[in-house]
């Protein structure tokens, strides 16, 4: 392959402005307006990438989205992104790239040398070998990731930012050539809100590489100026280069990905605009201009670089001014071969036309060009590129070899099997494409569906004025259903007659498929036409099943050119109509979408915040670390100098049992319940009873799912009659919130109560400790804190350290305890206040460490790590905590009544003490009835839930599910984790004041 730089005309390069860019280390030169891939053509780069299994060089085929070979390494360091499409990189000043295949290096690949026994290696192959002996897996996949010839991830954290931009529109044109053009035009001229997308850098589809066109009278350049200039001057239409659409969903959501800084040198790109921005377009009608890919024909050695489609040697010769060879074969199915052999005949290449079409047809030629009519390339010649073709004389009708024909001398060849037209969007429902005969490729229905339509080449209206006629009847729909019937007129178009196209997918060779030199279908993977032969004598009647077997359409390119020829050779070799077997699945996205565009915004603190309470400022002055819990930053312990974590714990759980200690629970979920009908609401969401709860009266209750399974748990204060102020877990809340809306909205919404959530409405200060009485009367005169007066349970409304406060004498510790209530914008003045009242007692601050110690103590569980959504309360020796007397069962009810529930043998909450006091078990442990762990599986009776060195006992605790553990008190049972076995004694898992005699203190 010679391609190199020719001076012709209508070319979209800047001669007068030389690029400067780099590939593989070596420095070489393009122009603005090139892509990656035009430069490289005419730098002399024919070589681009390895194939995926058999390691052959590949070179372009393409020269848009469809290409499946040449996959770039874009740029370094935290700037680099993986497999771009070098035929999609649009060339800057110092771009620097690579090439992604090849191991250890492009030029010398270890899969070549394999790949010569490639016989050995048929579809099927990994899956088949990379199986035994199993423990050989994790080096089988180093080494095929090794192979893969894909690009590397980045390692440094993305500088680029990204974002989001919602449209509501009327229309949404997706498509910028012709059709597309015409389409943004009548809409717009109608006044309708219109968005047109393309994904190129310009606007003009197909007709940037057909300067030769005519429509209404002018050229080509005439046409786009006068178009796009008339689009430009409506203030309702917005045109959007570089922006491709990637998913069409449920009610005309359009996503499209905007490229706005890719094509800049890093060092312009500016830092206060997106990389890149996802557009979500909501349109009253689509309108799908999305043209066609002309797809290749399938021959043997097909791969070799030098061979390329029709359409991509066209595009780089009239677009970017590089002619793609010296001596040029071109073939195909119909006329498009003659544009292209005239254009680079015009540009001094010599030219061979092999034409399978017997008949022939007056067409005007330009010197140099040389037509073999009824004769099919049978097989590219070559090693490392394309050196010659060999031809095959063809019966007229059939797709069967009747004679050798001559082997002509090339470098490069040019190959169309016809058009597909790119369907994918209009699939992305589910549906799937019509095969059409006419045109031997799968279409969208030229009605389109209920609002989308389809306009253009995606309909098979490949030739140039069918496509203007039939966008101006579609568009005239679309007009009409959306209120502004206009009577339209489609622009006429000049163009020579053309000859009827002779449909072909697979170029017969005169050989049993498999036997001569390989056919590739799919260049990605590797797949050929005797794969796909083989997946059908193999039983694989699907195509779904034909894909999943050989690979077919799995890369980057999701098969753009090789789907439709895969189709069509399955259908053969099934003896099936090609309609019958029809395609694979379309799904999103069309084309690679960076993870960036996807998430916007929404990366960091603004994708997971990170919440802190109203006194977070006083916990890290004292220097607390710090745990998450949900989306809240909590304290996780207090350490003063010298002390670790173990140290601070058991001095902060000592103050709580001894002293009086202070945690900060403002994280506790918090919701408020309002209404005539709130107490009914919560008899049905909570197992216990609320009808007699008093007013200053608090109550524990456990909340169940539909299956009995405890979900969430916390205690609800009474308010007054109408209102209650209900506490959840703090990672339970925004659960349960929708939980209790869901069933007051779906099921019974005849109660009338409503939900407001209040968690960030209120700061708690938990005090506790046999002193915090003594502490909290410093703070507050206006309620009587006797015992006998503000009993455990109850709650007070009050004034602690002169602000308006909640106190709720309820206790997690076990302990004498206040949680003090203030608004929230007061909360770390009471802190603060709470500290100072509480200085001569040596108050502590203690965090979520020591307060799971301190519950485990006392055997309180913590939703989510005592259970996991299958315990019920009586597992967990909670059925106190269970009315059945309620006039409406509450939700969870009747599953507490069915067999497998109500059964004794199912696991319950158990504690446990390991015979060696000072050994911790590990939570998650696994519990066993015998240190016998020769039978495989091993019988696990439950595992450990929660484990901590117990400061007030001066030994280790735990609590775990068990089987049958209520059962099981006194016995001896084993704990293993990590290949240790522990043995543990059951016991009650109230390991602190069984009576609860400190609480009511």
């Amino acid at each position: 392959m010679t391609a190199r730089r020719v001076d012709i005309a209508g070319t979209r390069i800047d001669r007068r402005r030389p690029v400067r860019f780099q590939f593989d280390g070596e420095a070489l030169s393009g122009f603005a307006g090139d892509t990656l891939a035009s430069a490289l053509l005419a730098s002399g780069k024919m070589r681009l990438a390895r194939s995926f299994k058999y390691g052959r060089p590949r070179g372009l085929i393409g020269a848009g989205p469809e290409e499946p070979n040449a996959l770039v390494q874009m740029e370094e360091g935290a700037h680099t992104v993986p497999n771009i499409k070098a035929t999609q990189a649009e060339l800057y000043e110092g771009l620097k790239a690579g090439s992604t295949s090849g191991w250890p290096s492009l030029d010398f690949d270890l899969k070549a040398v394999i790949g010569s026994a490639s016989r050995f290696m048929p579809a099927g192959f990994y899956s088949k070998t990379f199986k035994w002996p199993r423990s050989f897996w994790p080096a089988y996949e180093a080494v095929i990731r090794k192979f893969a010839g894909f690009g590397s991830a980045p390692t440094e954290a993305d500088p680029d930012h990204y974002d989001h931009l919602y449209h509501h529109v009327d229309v949404l044109v997706v498509g910028g050539g012709a059709a597309g053009l015409l389409a943004a035009l009548q809409a717009g001229r109608a006044g309708l809100k219109t968005v047109l997308l393309d994904e190129q850098c310009e606007f003009g589809g197909w007709l940037l590489s057909d300067p030769g066109a005519n429509i209404d009278g002018r050229d080509r350049d005439g046409f786009l100026a006068a178009t796009l200039a008339e689009l430009a001057a409506m203030p309702h239409v917005t045109c959007l280069s570089r922006t491709t659409a990637f998913g069409l969903y449920q009610d005309n959501l359009v996503l499209a990905v905007e490229l706005m800084q890719d094509h800049l040198p890093i060092g312009a790109r500016e830092a206060h605009l997106p990389r890149q921005r996802q557009h979500k377009i909501r349109a009253c009608h689509v309108v799908l201009a999305t043209g066609a890919i002309e797809r290749p024909l399938v021959f043997g050695n097909n791969d070799l670089p030098g061979v390329m489609t029709v359409s991509a040697g066209q595009t780089f010769l009239r677009r970017y001014g590089v002619r793609v060879g010296d001596t040029v074969v071109v073939t195909g199915t119909s006329d498009l071969i003659y544009d292209a052999a005239n254009a680079l005949a015009a540009a001094g290449a010599q030219v061979h036309v092999v034409d399978p079409r017997h008949n022939g047809f007056a067409r005007r030629l330009e010197a140099g060009i040389t037509v073999h009519q009824g004769f099919a390339v049978a097989e590219a010649r070559g090693r490392s590129q394309v050196k010659a073709a060999r031809l095959v004389k063809l019966h007229p009708d059939r797709d069967e070899v009747t004679g050798s024909g001559p082997t002509l001398r090339c470098d490069a060849l040019l190959s169309s099997g016809g058009l597909s037209p790119t369907v994918h969007l209009f699939c992305h429902d589910g549906r799937r494409p019509t095969w059409d005969e006419r045109v031997a490729a799968f279409v969208t229905p030229r009605q389109g569906r209920e609002g989308v339509a389809c306009v253009g080449a995606v309909t098979g209206a490949f030739d140039l004025q069918e496509t203007l006629a039939q966008t101006t009847e579609a568009m005239q729909q679309v007009l009409r259903q959306l209120g502004a019937p206009a009577l339209l007129a489609a622009p006429v178009c000049r163009s020579a007659p053309r000859q009827g196209a002779r449909p072909m997918f697979r170029v017969p060779d005169g050989r049993p498929e498999g036997t001569g030199a390989k056919a590739f279908v799919d260049y990605q993977n590797d797949v050929t036409a005797a794969d796909i032969e083989l997946s059908i004598r193999e039983n694989w009647q699907h195509i779904e099943h034909v894909k999943r077997f050989t690979a077919l359409g799995f890369g980057t390119d999701q098969g753009k050119l090789s789907n439709v020829n895969g189709f069509v050779i399955a259908a053969r070799a099934l003896k099936r109509p090609v309609a019958e077997v029809s395609t694979t699945t379309y799904r999103p996205a069309y084309t690679p979408v960076s993870l960036g565009a996807l998430a916007g915004t929404m990366e960091g603190e603004t994708f997971d915040p990170v919440r802190t309470t109203a006194i977070h400022a006083s916990h890290m002055a004292r220097q607390a670390e710090l745990e998450p819990v949900g989306n809240w930053m909590r304290p996780w312990y207090f350490p003063k100098k010298g002390e670790d974590l173990h140290a601070a714990v058991a001095r902060e759980c000592r103050a709580a049992r001894t002293g009086v200690a202070v945690m900060d629970a403002s994280t506790l979920g918090k919701i408020q319940i309002d209404g005539p009908d709130a107490r009914e609401f919560l008899n049905r969401v909570y197992s216990n009873a609320w009808s007699q709860l008093a007013p200053g009266k608090c109550r524990y209750g456990l909340m169940l799912d539909e299956n009995g399974m405890v979900m969430d748990d916390g205690v609800t204060a009474c308010i007054s009659d109408t209102q209650f102020y209900m506490t959840t877990t703090t990672g339970g809340a925004a659960k349960v919130l929708g939980w209790l809306e869901r069933w007051h909205q779906t099921e019974w919404p005849e109660l009338k109560v409503w939900m407001s959530s209040v968690t960030d409405h209120w700061s708690t200060v938990a005090l506790v400790g046999p002193k915090s009485r003594q502490v909290l009367a410093r703070l507050c005169s206006d309620i009587d804190l006797s015992p006998e007066k503000f009993k455990f349970m109850d709650w007070r409304a009050g004034t602690v350290a002169g602000l308006p406060c909640r106190v709720f004498r309820i206790s997690f510790s076990g302990e004498v305890s206040y949680e003090l209530n203030v608004e929230s914008g007061y909360g770390q003045a009471l802190w603060e206040a709470v500290m100072e009242a509480g200085a001569d007692f040596d108050i502590t601050p203690y965090g979520t460490e020591s307060m799971h110690v301190l519950r485990a103590e006392k055997g309180f569980i913590i939703v989510g790590q005592d259970t996991d959504g299958s315990m019920t309360p009586h597992d967990l020796a909670m059925g106190w905590a269970v009315s059945t007397k309620k006039k409406y069962s509450f939700l969870g009810q009747r599953s507490l009544s069915r067999s497998d529930t109500a059964r004794s043998d199912r696991k319950q909450l158990v504690g446990l003490m390991p015979e060696d006091p000072a050994q911790v078990l590990a939570e998650g442990a696994q519990i066993l009835e015998s240190t016998d762990i020769s039978q495989t599986p091993t019988p696990m009776l439950g595992h450990v839930t929660s484990s901590y060195l117990s400061p007030e006992l001066g030994r280790s605790i735990a609590m775990a599910v068990v089987r049958g553990g209520a059962q099981r008190e006194g016995q001896r049972l084993f704990a293993m984790a990590g290949g240790r076995i522990t043995p543990v004694k059951v016991v009650s898992p109230v390991f602190v004041d069984p009576k609860g005699e400190r609480q009511h203190a």
